[in-house]
């Protein structure tokens, strides 16, 4: 997700990507957090495998996802695995496509 300024609700199929017409697919997804990461303790969790990761709320939402506005709110510190995501880059395309084309038959996110 980008910022708070591009943050919200949207269909996110068009061919123009932006983080403001998107579902926030990507804050759904597993964040392996780097030994580097400063992100506050409190938002992390592991894996049964002991990997580092951010945790998500009961819905799969990243918990450091502001659920009124969309965002971030640790945008300055996220880890640097969201700093490398490449809004509209590939991956993201990828997952939006999957992610809309479950929707269309009915079937929730499953990409967590």
């Amino acid at each position: 997700m980008k910022d708070a300024k591009a943050c919200g609700h949207g269909d996110g199929t068009g061919d123009e990507v932006s983080c403001g017409r998107c579902d926030a697919i990507c804050c759904r997804l597993t964040v392996v957090l780097d030994p580097d990461d400063r992100v506050p303790g409190h938002l992390t969790a592991r894996t049964e495998r002991g990997l580092p990761v951010m945790a998500r709320d009961e819905e799969g939402w990243c918990v450091a996802v502001d659920p009124l506005r969309m965002c971030c709110t640790i945008y300055d510190q996220r880890p640097a695995v969201c700093r490398k995501f490449a809004m509209g880059g590939p991956y993201c395309r990828e997952i939006r496509t999957t992610h809309h084309a479950q929707l269309r038959r009915g079937i929730p996110l499953t990409m967590y």
